[in-house]
Order: C-alpha cells, then structure tokens, then sequence
C-alpha cells in the first residue's frame, strides 16, 4: 500500500508557518538589537519558533513528516538565495534612487542565507533525531523533556555553526573567540525562550491532536 502524508488544514497551516519565519529570519535577522544589554539577531524570536513547530508535528505525526518540513525549509532558503541575487544582479530602473542601499542590505542576506541553510539542516535533523531519541527512552512520555532536551543542543548547533558562517572574518574584528563570546549570550537567549515556549508545545500537540482526529 502506498504511504501518503497526512493532510490536515492545521498541518498546513504550520507548514505555511514555518515557512514565513525561515524566510523572514533570513531576509531580516541581519539587523543587530540589543536586549537586556546583549547584541542579537531580531531573528531571535523567530528561530525558536520553528524548532517548536518541528516537535509539535513529530509528536502528532513523527518523523516523515518532519523531514518533509526540513527538506521544503532547505528549498526554500536556497530558492530565495538564487532569488536575491537576481534580484541584486538585475540593473535598476532610473527612477529607483535606492539600487546602492538595496545592494547592501539584501547582499548581506545572501552570506546569511548560506549560513541558515547550512546550520538549519544540520539542526532540525538533529532535533528530530533527539526527540524521537527521548520519545522512545520516556516511553512517550515527559513532553516537557524531550522538547528541552532535543532543542537546547539543536540550538546550540543551529547558533554556533550559523554564526561562525555568517561572520567569521567579515571584518577583523569576527575572530573565532569574538564570534564564541557573541554566540553564548545569544544561546542562551534561545534557551530561554525555548523553556518559556514549553507550554505552547502541549497547546499546540492538542490543537493538532484535534485537527488530526477531525
């Protein structure tokens, strides 16, 4: 018999989700604000959001589907990768004034969107691996668990790797130890926010639980 994926309008309502925040992080977390006076990524609040998409759809539906996320994730950096080159290449039209300031911001994606695809494939397939890894030792139990475990070092690669990537050398000043002191307060943002999004792990596996049933 062959195997299809599970349709459900709240599977592709996360699907579309996670989606735009892939896309959005790349395109906008080249910007550098400063919370609780540390330097992040405005990313930063939308990289954590994709691994809780990623746990809920593997507690519902496993590890297939999840990797159906991860493989369209990965074409869809790339593709905006291609998109925003073209997109630089291509001459500009006399009426627009802002070809040099358009250049430079949408140019500094491209390093970063090399950077995200990289670190983001390594991460999630981790991240799968880790929770069905922890699933399957709690017996099914413990969410709470496997979804803090299975993120803090999913996060840990997905920072490190993105950032040595993304800024090793772009000026003298991003040496190996400089990218590693930038990285660890922004870990440890992730981690919290990781902890602070446990409840929304159980809210959402019901809410899709319910769509799964329906």
């Amino acid at each position: 018999m062959k195997h299809t994926a599970p349709c459900s309008l709240k599977l592709h309502i996360l699907f579309g989700l996670f989606i735009g925040l892939l896309i959005g992080m790349n395109l906008l977390g080249n910007k550098i604000t400063t919370i609780a006076g540390i330097s992040v990524s405005v990313g930063i609040f939308m990289v954590p959001l994709t691994f809780l998409i990623t746990d809920i759809i593997e507690e519902v539906y496993g590890k297939e589907v999840v990797q159906h996320f991860i493989v369209a994730g990965v074409l869809a950096i790339v593709l905006m990768f291609l998109f925003t080159g073209l997109c630089i290449w291509l001459p500009p039209n006399d009426r627009f004034a802002f070809n040099e300031e358009y250049k430079i911001v949408f140019g500094s994606s491209m390093r970063i969107m090399v950077a995200s695809v990289v670190a983001f494939a390594l991460a999630q397939m981790h991240d799968m691996w880790a929770f069905a890894y922890w699933k399957k030792k709690t017996d099914g139990k413990f969410l709470w668990l496997r979804n803090n475990l299975s993120t803090w070092v999913s996060q840990a690669i997905d920072t490190f790797l993105f950032m040595m990537i993304a800024f090793y050398q772009v000026t003298d000043k991003f040496t190996f130890a400089f990218i590693i002191q930038l990285a660890i307060p922004y870990y440890l943002f992730k981690v919290t926010f990781a902890l602070l999004d446990t409840p929304f792990v159980y809210l959402g596996v019901a809410w899709l639980r319910d769509g799964k049933k329906a």
